[in-house]
């Protein structure tokens, strides 16, 4: 009797994903799943010199029980190709040490591997990848590529037969078979996989053109291209017919040599900030009492101190001593050099943040919940944010560097994703359409759109929708979009680690100077348990350090601080109710804006409730007109129980933020708050890759255990969806509250510092220059030119009058103007004031351009007399040499008419951005009150439901992804502005005039309630001829 032997088993060893960009074109978890699907053994992810998508390949391998090996492609320079796996976690750390320093020896994008730096890959396992000529097998060349592999790799390298259905397969089999004999090497089958189903295979063509620069009708594209649609996860039938069993058996012996997991990477924070004799725990419970003795000198009441033993305890179980003290010491050093900073997010749950100035929020003003911060149950480091002054975090990153080494210090990499604009442009390249035909499709595809729109955009444009190009282009687009294009720096997530970086992940050079990054994001890291500090800019920081200093300066009084501006004031409270809110921070959108008339924020905790209110996640879950009803009395407030009245008093009874959530499914469904954590993280992740749903049934059986009606435990769980990855957390509410508040009081305590600080700090914020001063103006702040004589580099304060101050604009504002050329002006000065152009010129030693740029902003007017005589005179001037330097021409003056009123505003806005004299519209208001146009101060004065005629320069539209569609835009004249609604079925009807308007006249009901005051547009002219050569530009959000 005979036996029939088991059909053999694969592993695929050389898979590529999209993460080796524009090769592969299938995801991690695509190339995972369809392995699993395959019936797979195991699957190699073995991207090109990158581990970039390989934790994302490993969460999914881990979650449908398929083993992964972790590996990568690598094309020695002038020398072989190979694919390098990673047994173990020794092999694991050379992998990672040999990408990083292959890709650190290159530029941004591309890495230089030599056969020396193989020399430390003593545990890596290697698969020899033959590159085979077009014609000719190559035979020398192999046996010089093995000679240099097979010493660094003794017993621990394989010959790869990758068949892909070539005329000379057999050919190529045997002469792989006699090298295999020669050297006493194995042969392994591998696939060489660029996509995990043959349906990729276009995109992947594409992709290949975009990256070699060709287009697919191009006769050199066949160069770069695959033959056919081979290189995907094929059947184990398939590969039982083309390999030799004992080669498929191979791929088993390699896999069954790796057992590397992530869950064995040992990471270790820095432990240098402890003092020698002292334990972390010690150290940091030290500064902690210091804390205390500084935050409460009085005594510290006993709930505090209790939540503080508390959370020590829970820091030092947990291990997250030495990720407290490098935090406080970025922190530390930040204050001493004068940089404002804070700390901000979940972090603003803990009371030890705030002891230690991490944080700014007092306990006493919000409802703490430490385990929105850390919980035994959450596998995850805590997640600190600290926001530093935008023009200054620079010092703060290369403190970082110094302190800990490029070696152990990196920034998190962020990857930049296909969007529906680059993936029109780049597809389009590819398929070889002409520069008019994507400049329309550019044209044809507003940022804001979504990507069923394009079909009627083309549609409209005259493009065949049937024909066989637009129909792949379209397919395409879908495709690509959401891919990864490449990596790119966090906004300032730091990994810092006791060992070196490129022994846990690779580390690259970012496209910054002085910057490195790892190869992974911030998913990534919590993922695999990698601690991250985030440096991040905040522009408002550096707006309010400006603003206390120059109040400081001209008070004469020690400067304000975050923690001793007035809390509590009614006169900014007022300020803020009737949305005098332009340059504050996060209230100064226009949706905003339209919130505070309703909400009406009278002390710290509305404005809390207010930044988080208009977010989508209570708007999607239907939580804000319920709220607003019952604060203004016009539904009662009620509680479900009195156990969830302690939950949601403070928001009357609504669920708004991410810890009530946590709140109630511990209060009403007898969840710890460990695992309350995880249904926020689930809440937060749900949308992106589900998981949600686990909790539901315990959810609402925990609900009716306590007596609570199916009908609510229905509620509260679509509410909780709801909030879907867009509930906002009331730590971070409440951190952002609390600067919303100071830039708040001083906007309505010192407006013109407030004013020139912002302008200072630019750019940031939601409005330009322009608009900033146009607001301080109709709000009784003065300003005055730039001046040659009297203007600093940055806007500063002077005294009026009334010795109140004013603003005097700063040579920062200039167009062409570099800060050096500024700098010698300044210099020149010091000593006597500047009479002519020659006197500049000669005297501080700037050059033409900055002489000419200085004319042209107006700086000069106040020695010549008005811009003409300024460049008339410029035009003139004569460098002296160093013999004459003191010598003067005398030339008789020519009178030169003044520019006209209309030619002065068009010049500011070129050379300045901004005028100070009257707005655009004041010019026009006699031509625009012939089409019956009403100012938008005089909008207050009309009726609800009045059809009206308004008008003004674009400044901002914006289309929110929860508005179904309608678009949102500000128009400002000369007496304010006017917020308009225009609604799905207008902006597709009059789409050009919307998106194109400088100057937007539009006819339209006006609707006014309780101060709020929209026009709902039924019709849109652009009048932007009527401006001119003015220049203005609209700041367009989504």
């Amino acid at each position: 009797m005979t036996t029939t032997r088991p059909a053999p088993a694969y592993a695929e060893l050389h898979a590529l994903t999209n993460f080796s960009f524009q090769r592969g074109a299938s995801s991690p978890q695509e190339m995972v799943r369809q392995a699993a699907a395959a019936g797979y053994t195991a699957i190699a992810v073995t991207d090109e010199c990158s581990l970039a998508g390989v934790v994302r390949a490993w969460e999914e391998a881990k979650e449908i029980g398929l083993p992964l090996i972790v590996g990568s492609e690598i094309q020695v320079d002038k020398g072989p190709k190979l694919a390098v796996l990673a047994p173990d976690l020794a092999g694991y750390s050379q992998l990672c040490s040999l990408i990083t320093k292959g890709r650190r020896g290159g530029a941004k994008g591309r890495y230089r591997v030599t056969l020396e730096d193989l020399d430390d890959c003593r545990d890596l396992l290697a698969l020899w990848l033959p590159r085979w000529s077009a014609q000719g097998l190559g035979e020398a060349q192999f046996c010089d590529e093995i000679e240099a592999l097979r010493e660094r790799f003794a017993g621990r390298l394989w010959l790869a037969w990758e068949r892909h259905l070539h005329p000379q397969d057999r050919d190529r089999l045997d002469l792989l078979q006699r090298l295999g004999k020669r050297y006493g090497m194995p042969l392994v089958a591998a696939g060489d996989v660029h996509y995990h189903v043959p349906g990729r295979q276009r995109l992947q063509d594409v992709m290949t053109c975009i990256r070699n620069h060709c287009s697919l009708p191009d006769p050199q594209a066949s160069a770069h291209l695959f033959p056919n649609a081979e290189r995907h996860l094929r059947e184990l039938k398939m590969l039982r017919r083309i390999y030799p069993e004992e080669l498929l058996r191979e791929t088993l012996v390699v896999a069954g040599r790796c057992h590397f997991d992530f869950r064995q990477l040992k990471y270790e924070y820095p432990r240098e900030l402890v003092p020698e004799g002292r334990t972390a725990s010690g150290h940091l419970r030290n500064l902690v009492e210091a804390g205390i003795r500084w935050r409460w000198p009085g005594g510290i009441a006993a709930k505090h101190r209790a939540d503080i033993e508390k959370e020590l305890g829970l820091i030092a179980e947990l291990g997250y001593d030495n990720y407290f003290l490098t935090v406080h010491e970025i922190m530390q050093f930040a204050r001493s050099k004068g940089i404002l900073c804070q700390g901000r997010g979940s972090a603003a749950n803990s009371v030890v943040c705030f002891t230690l100035g991490i944080t700014e929020i007092d306990p006493e003003r919000v409802n703490l919940l430490f385990e929105r911060f850390i919980s035994r149950e959450r596998a995850e480091p805590p997640d600190i944010d600290v926001d530093f002054e935008h023009q200054r975090r620079e010092e703060v990153i290369q403190h970082v560097y110094e302190r800990y080494g490029r070696d152990r210090a990196a920034i998190a990499a962020t990857v930049i994703s296909y969007r529906t604009r680059s993936a029109m442009r780049d597809v389009g390249k590819a398929l070889g359409m002409s520069l008019d035909q994507l400049d329309a499709l550019s044209k044809a595809h507003a940022w804001w759109d979504n990507r069923d729109q394009l079909v009627a955009r083309l549609t409209a444009m005259g493009f065949e929708m049937d024909g066989v190009l637009i129909e792949h282009f379209l397919a395409l687009v879908n495709e690509i979009h959401g891919m990864p294009r490449h990596l790119s720096q966090h906004v300032g997530g730091f990994v810092i680690s006791h060992h070196p970086l490129h022994t846990l992940v690779p580390v690259e050079n970012a496209a910054m100077p002085d910057r490195t990054i790892i190869q992974w994001d911030k998913d990534d890291l919590d993922t695999v348990g990698l601690f991250k500090v985030d440096v991040l800019a905040l522009g408002m920081l550096s707006a309010l350090k400006r603003c206390f200093d120059m109040v400081s300066d001209f008070r004469g009084r020690p400067p304000l601080t975050i923690a001793t501006v007035p809390a509590e004031d009614a006169r900014t409270y007022d300020m803020i109710c009737r949305a005098e809110t332009v340059g504050v921070f996060q209230i100064e959108s226009r949706a905003q804006m339209s919130m505070l008339p309703r909400l009406r924020p009278q002390n710290f905790f509305d404005l809390v409730v207010e930044v988080a209110i208009v977010r989508p996640g209570p708007i999607q879950g239907d939580m804000v007109h319920p709220y607003l009803k019952r604060r203004q009395g016009d539904e009662q407030v009620t509680y479900p129980s009195e156990a969830l009245r302690e939950v949601l008093s403070c928001t009357l009874g609504v669920p708004l933020f991410q810890e009530q959530v946590m709140g109630i499914a511990i209060k009403a469904a007898g969840f710890s708050p460990g695992e309350a954590d995880q249904v926020r993280r689930s809440m937060a992740a749900w949308k992106r890759k589900g998981g949600l749903e686990k909790f539901e049934a315990k959810l609402k059986a925990g609900m009716r255990e306590r007596g609570y009606t199916d009908e609510f435990a229905d509620q509260i769980f679509n509410q909780v969806q709801g909030f879907g990855s867009y509930g906002f957390p009331q730590s971070h509410s409440a951190s952002f509250a609390l600067i919303t508040y100071v830039s708040c009081w001083l906007k309505c305590h010192e407006p013109a510092a407030f004013c020139a600080a912002l302008l200072n700090s630019q750019p940031m914020g939601f409005y330009s220059p322009a608009q900033l001063v146009n607001d301080a103006r109709r709000h009784g702040v003065s300003f005055r030119p730039v001046d040659v004589n009297e203007s600093a580099w940055d806007c500063t304060l002077e005294a009026g009058a009334a010795g109140e101050p004013e603003v005097r604009l700063g040579l920062c504002l200039v167009n062409g103007l570099a800060e050096a050329e500024a700098k010698k002006l300044l210099q020149g000065r010091a000593h006597r004031r500047y009479v002519s152009a020659a006197d500049i010129i000669n005297r501080a030693g700037v050059s033409r351009r900055a002489l000419e740029a200085l004319a042209e902003g107006g700086a000069m007017e106040a020695i010549s007399g008005n811009r003409h005589a300024s460049r008339w005179e410029v035009a003139g001037v004569q460098r002296f040499t160093e013999a004459l330097a003191g010598a003067t021409v005398e030339e008789k003056a020519i009178a030169l008419p003044a520019p006209t009123e209309g030619q002065g505003l068009t010049a500011d806005y070129r050379s300045l951005g901004l005028t100070l004299g009257r707005h655009p519209l004041a010019l026009l208001r006699k031509r625009l009150a012939r089409e019956r146009v009403v100012p938008a101060a005089r909008l207050k004065e009309l009726p609800s439901g009045r059809q009206v005629r308004v008008a003004g320069i674009v400044t901002h539209r914006q289309r929110p992804g929860t508005a179904s569609g309608v678009v949102f835009a500000t128009l400002e004249d000369e007496t304010g502005s006017t917020n308009i609604i225009i609604w799905s079925r207008v902006m597709e009807a009059q789409r050009e005039a919307i998106l194109n308007s400088r100057l937007m006249l539009v006819e339209g009901e006006l609707q006014s309630e309780q101060e709020v005051i929209n026009v709902v547009v039924r019709r849109v002219h652009n009048y932007s001829d009527w401006l001119g050569d003015l220049q203005t530009t609209s700041r367009d959000f989504h």
